[in-house]
């Protein structure tokens, strides 16, 4: 698969909340994902497959959500970005909130071999 068709099958999936899909299909055993922050204390840098497949288990399960939507992709040489805004709610917490985020994405042999989230920082 080129970039484009990476990109544009991962807003596809993202759009129907297929998550594990996406990382079964798209991704590279050996991927490499960087969250902007950690909030248990962990490394914000999840390294392989399974820590990514068990990074999504988390979102999961421990997010209810309301809606989720992702714009592009934005895509130039073997690297796209896609802008994700969602409303969810913590299930532990109760809380809701909205949250802004772009992933940088890089592919190479036709799976994605890193992402980088990035989140709206600005005021609206």
């Amino acid at each position: 698969m080129t970039t484009q068709e990476v990109a544009e099958k991962v807003v596809e999936l993202v759009r129907k909340q297929a998550w594990h899909k996406a990382i079964d299909t798209l991704y590279d055993k050996d991927v490499v994902s960087v969250e902007a922050r950690s909030s248990d204390g962990d490394s914000p840098e999840k390294r392989g497959i399974d820590e990514v497949r068990g990074k999504t288990d988390w979102w999961v399960n421990a997010m209810e959500v309301h809606s989720f939507k992702a714009n592009g992709p934005f895509v130039a040489h073997e690297r796209f970005v896609v802008q994700y805004d969602a409303d969810v709610t913590d299930k532990n917490s109760k809380k809701r909130m909205q949250l802004s985020e772009v992933g940088v994405y890089t592919v190479k042999n036709g799976k994605i071999v890193r992402e980088e989230f990035l989140p709206f920082t600005g005021k609206t």
